[in-house]
């Protein structure tokens, strides 16, 4: 089966959403939507979410999933905005709970916030399935850049989340809380065991250097032979030791404080307080 792929690219935040339907039919998903944020305003704008939705009703398709490969830390999901307009489920994989749990305690959201992953609609684990209209999409669970990372596989398409990249940028970092590079290691061979003309849907692009062009689309047979931190040659011990000191050099993400908070609600802001307002907490020396 080979699914039909559209990508939206948000250059604020190099982050790809798809939509994948049906190659025959109308149902599709949403993976990994966005909802622009402006940090110094502390304003939302739906524009990049408003381009998903105007082209899925441009189409005529039905939406009947909303994925997210993981809990981003660097931008805020679009998935109740969404939702309210066009329906389908929310999903995540199981292990949101943990992470729950994480930034529950560092960002003190007290006993008000359930941390049961009841934000989402559906938790999936490894070897689930859900069928997209007459679609089946399976579920990798690929832990290392978050405890909660999962790898969608439809038809001959992937969609890694921030697992892999492009094979000229390699891998995401593991130094998140319940990250791992070893864990992440594991969990690419789980996604380059793929047939090899498998395509590979990354979930952000940075242009590496020398490529003048965003990228986001390659194949498992590309990731095993070129990818600079996990292609051919490359051992497990080079990759941790190279991830490792590589993570320790890295800024946190601009966006990480309001992403966290929000994407671990599904998308949903906290609770207003009583003047009506939400607010996004910042810890001070906490994170």
């Amino acid at each position: 089966m080979h699914p039909a792929v559209h990508a939206f690219f948000d250059e604020a935040t190099n982050t790809i959403t798809y939509v994948v339907r049906e190659p025959e039919g109308r149902a599709c998903a949403v993976i990994d939507s966005v909802l622009d944020f402006d940090y110094a305003s502390g304003r939302t704008d739906t524009r990049s979410a408003d381009a998903v939705i105007a082209f899925i009703k441009a189409e005529g398709l039905d939406l009947q999933w909303i994925l997210e490969t993981h809990v981003h830390a660097d931008h805020l999901s679009a998935a109740p905005y969404i939702q309210e307009r066009l329906g389908g489920k929310i999903g995540i994989g199981e292990r949101i709970t943990v992470v729950q749990d994480t930034f529950g305690k560092i960002f003190n959201e007290g006993t008000r916030f359930q941390r049961d992953g009841s934000q989402f609609d559906q938790l999936f684990r490894e070897g689930d399935s859900l069928m997209i209209g007459q679609m089946r999409a399976d579920v990798l669970h690929t832990p290392g850049h978050t405890p909660a990372c999962l790898t969608y596989v439809i038809g001959d398409a992937a969609f890694v989340g921030d697992t892999l990249f492009m094979p000229d940028f390699g891998t995401a970092r593991c130094d998140f809380p319940g990250g791992s590079a070893e864990t992440m290691w594991d969990s690419i061979q789980k996604i380059l065991s793929l047939p090899e003309q498998t395509r590979i849907f990354v979930g952000h692009d940075y242009k590496a250097e020398g490529r003048d062009q965003y990228a986001w689309e390659t194949t498992v047979g590309a990731q095993k032979r070129l990818n600079k931190h996990v292609g051919e040659g490359k051992s497990k011990e080079d990759f941790i030791r190279m991830r490792t000191e590589r993570d320790a050099q890295l800024a946190m993400p601009r966006l990480i404080v309001p992403s966290l908070q929000v994407n671990m609600r599904a998308g949903q802001m906290p609770e207003p307080e009583d003047n009506g307002v939400s607010y996004l907490k910042v810890p001070v020396n906490g994170l």
